[in-house]
C-alpha cells in the first residue's frame, strides 16, 4: 500500500510539472500571437489604403487576406487563454463538477478538456480562412467578367505588397521557429497561415507589375482569384488537421511505431490494443499488452511504469495508460517451457 502512495503521488507530482511546462509553452505562444495581431493590423491598414490609391484588387484581395489573419489569430488567442486557465474552477464560464483535482485522474481529465478548445478555435479559425477566401474568389470572378472595372494598378500598389511581402515572411520565420520549439499546434497553424500570406502577398506584387509592364487590364482581377484560391487551400488543410484531431483520429504509422517499440520487451507476448490521443498539443496513450499468465499483480505493475516512462522518453507521451491480459496460450505450451526460470528485468 505503500509503494502505491508512493506512485500516486509521484503521478501527481509529475502531472503538475507537465502542467507548469505547457502553461509556460501557452504563454510563450499567446507573446508570439499577439505580435501576428499587429503584423496582421499594420499590413491590413496600408494594403487597403493602398489597394484603394492604387486601383488594384489583387492588392484589396490580400487585405482582406490580412484582415481575416486578425480574426483567425483572435480565435486562437481565445483558444490558448481558455487552455491556460488551469487553476480555474470552470471551463469558459460552465462550472466543473465537485472533484477532487488533487487527484490525478480528475485534474488530467479536466485539463486535457481545457487543452482541446485550442484545437477547437483552430478549427474555427479554418472556417474563417474558408469564408473570406470565398468571398474573394466570388468578386474577384465578378470583377473579371465586368471590363468596366479592369484597371492597370499603380505603382505605390505594387510597394504595399513588397513592403506586406517583407514583413510576412518575418512573422512566417517567427512563428515557425517558436511552433516547432514549444511544440504548440496554435502557433504551427499560424506558422502555416502567415506564409500562405507571404506567398500570397508575393504574388500580388508579381502580379502588380506584370500588369504595369505589360498593360493588362484583366491580371489584376485574374490574379485576385488565385490569391483567394490559394487562401481557400490553406484553411482547407488547417480545417482537415484539426477536425481529425479533434476525432480522436491518429497517424497509423505513428502508432505503429509505438506499438513495435513496446514489442520489443521481452515480458510483452503481443499488443491486443493501442490508441494514442491528441489533447491540444500533448499526446496521451492508452495500450492493452498480453503478458505471461502467472506474472504477479507487482510485476505487472512495475512493468507498466517502465513502459510509461520509456514512451515518454523516445516519444514525449506524457502519459501512458497500460492494461494486461494474460496469454491463454501459455498454458498450453507451459510443459515445454517447465523448468525454464523467467529471467527479471530490473526496473
Amino acid at each position: 500500500m505503500d509503494e502505491i502512495d508512493h506512485h500516486l503521488k509521484k503521478e501527481y507530482r509529475k502531472w503538475e510539472q507537465i502542467q507548469q511546462r505547457e502553461l509556460a509553452n501557452l504563454n510563450a505562444s499567446l507573446r508570439h500571437l499577439w505580435l501576428n495581431i499587429l503584423a496582421y493590423t499594420l499590413i491590413a491598414v496600408v494594403e487597403y489604403i493602398l489597394a484603394r490609391l492604387g486601383h488594384s484588387q489583387t492588392l484589396m484581395a490580400d487585405a482582406w487576406n490580412n484582415i481575416s489573419g486578425i480574426i483567425s489569430t483572435g480565435l486562437l488567442m481565445t483558444g490558448i487563454h481558455i487552455a491556460r486557465d488551469m487553476d480555474d474552477d470552470d471551463i469558459a464560464g460552465i462550472p466543473l463538477p465537485n472533484l477532487s483535482l488533487k487527484k490525478t485522474g480528475n485534474d488530467q481529465r479536466i485539463q486535457f478538456t481545457r487543452l482541446r478548445y485550442e484545437t477547437v478555435f483552430t478549427l474555427v479559425t479554418s472556417i474563417v480562412m474558408i469564408g473570406i477566401a470565398l468571398k474573394i474568389i466570388v468578386s474577384g470572378g465578378l470583377n473579371l467578367m465586368d471590363t468596366h472595372r479592369h484597371f492597370v494598378p499603380k505603382a505605390i500598389a505594387f510597394w504595399g505588397a513588397v513592403i506586406a511581402s517583407v514583413i510576412m515572411l518575418g512573422v512566417w520565420y517567427l512563428n515557425r521557429k517558436a511552433g516547432r520549439k514549444l511544440k504548440n499546434a496554435a502557433l504551427i497553424a499560424s506558422s502555416k497561415d502567415s506564409l500562405g500570406d507571404a506567398l500570397t502577398s508575393i504574388g500580388t506584387a508579381i502580379s502588380i507589375l506584370g500588369a504595369q509592364l505589360f498593360h493588362l487590364t484583366w491580371l489584376d482581377g485574374a490574379a485576385s482569384i488565385v490569391v483567394g484560391l490559394f487562401i481557400l487551400y490553406a484553411g482547407g488543410n488547417i480545417f482537415i488537421e484539426s477536425s481529425l484531431n479533434l476525432v480522436d483520429y491518429f497517424d497509423p504509422k505513428t502508432e505503429a511505431e509505438f506499438r513495435r517499440e513496446i514489442c520489443r520487451l521481452p515480458e510483452v507476448h503481443a499488443i491486443e490494443e493501442l490508441k494514442a490521443h491528441y489533447n491540444g498539443n500533448l499526446v496521451t496513450l492508452d495500450v492493452v499488452v498480453v503478458v505471461a499468465a502467472d506474472m504477479s499483480v507487482l510485476d505487472s505493475y512495475r512493468l507498466g511504469e517502465y513502459i510509461e516512462r520509456m514512451m515518454g522518453r523516445k516519444f514525449g507521451i506524457i502519459d501512458t495508460d497500460v492494461s494486461f491480459i494474460p496469454d491463454t496460450q501459455e498454458n498450453i505450451k507451459k510443459g515445454t517451457r517447465r523448468g525454464k526460470k523467467r529471467k527479471k528485468r530490473k526496473y
